[in-house]
């Protein structure tokens, strides 16, 4: 396997880098990337995990590429786009002029060479997720869909309420539609429905709203993790069509960045100890309610 080490960068290169990422866009792209490294995502996930349109993308990953933030390769039908964490180290260590004296294990050299796109897995012992809010009809609906997809076979979501609307919002599914998801079997549901007899037992149970955490929480079957990733509700805000739209746009890629940090985490291997800190420090990533940010890690 071959590793090269970025050399250091001129000036002109590091004002190219900060020019590249100084857009909104193009600094979610590489951030997403980046959770997704070394393999990368298709132009069509990419899309679909920050909700931006084919023709608007594809100008913010040419401008990214340019620069060497990403590089791309054709798999059979997909062109793979993928973060090259070595620029980014480089960056980096031009802003410290000291990132390798100092800190040096976090400049080690990357591997040049990167695995194939990942495949979904058919797995007998999937992690069993919860996702729990109070309506059951925004976030928790959009989280169990995102996980299902992402997992690839190595999760299975599900979500529920603690006083759950008579159906999801009509934003939230027409948003998962809109995107490519499988809308056709979403219902909201009590977490009653886990409760009962022969319900299957959970690994771990997410809350996305504070009223939701706040709640006596059950004793679910298997005594699973429970972790809280508080977000504002989109269906609480009020105003025009293009507001409330923007809410759950916004809900979306909040949950989306989470879901991508979880999904490649290798949480098969790791300790329950290990586990619970990275997944509340994942809920701690941008739009976390306050309750989420100042509870323990």
């Amino acid at each position: 396997m071959t590793v090269r080490q970025e050399a250091p960068l001129a000036s002109v290169d590091a004002v190219a880098l900060l020019g590249a990422l100084a857009q909104p866009t193009r600094l979610d792209i590489f951030r997403l990337l980046m959770r997704y490294r070394p393999h990368g995502l298709a132009a069509g996930d990419i899309g679909r995990l920050l909700a931006v349109a084919h023709n608007t993308l594809s100008s913010h990953l040419a401008a990214l590429e340019q620069v060497g933030l990403l590089a791309l390769r054709r798999e059979g039908r997909h062109i793979i786009f993928a973060a090259q964490p070595g620029r980014a180290d480089a960056l980096l260590g031009f802003l410290a002029n000291a990132c390798c004296t100092q800190l040096p294990g976090g400049c080690a050299p990357r591997a040049a060479s990167v695995p194939a796109r990942r495949d979904p897995v058919d797995s007998d012992d999937p992690l069993r997720v919860l996702v729990v809010c109070t309506g059951n009809s925004a976030r928790s609906i959009m989280a169990e869909a995102v996980l299902n997809r992402e997992g690839m076979g190595r999760i299975s979501a599900v979500s529920a309420g603690s006083r759950p609307q008579e159906a999801p919002h009509p934003l939230a599914l027409g948003l998962l539609a809109e995107l490519g998801y499988d809308t056709a079997s979403m219902r909201s549901k009590s977490w009653d429905e886990f409760l009962q007899l022969g319900a299957p037992p959970l690994d771990l149970v997410i809350t996305v709203c504070d009223d939701a955490a706040e709640a006596s929480c059950p004793d679910f079957p298997g005594a699973p993790m429970r972790v809280h990733w508080g977000l504002e509700d989109p269906a609480a805000v009020a105003g025009p069509q293009a507001a409330q739209r923007a809410a759950f746009l916004q809900s979306y890629r909040n949950l989306t960045a989470r879901v991508s940090a979880f999904v490649n985490l290798p949480f098969e291997s790791m300790r329950l100890e290990e586990l619970r800190p990275v997944l509340s420090a994942i809920g701690r990533m941008d739009g976390a309610t306050e309750k989420t940010l100042f509870q323990a890690a």
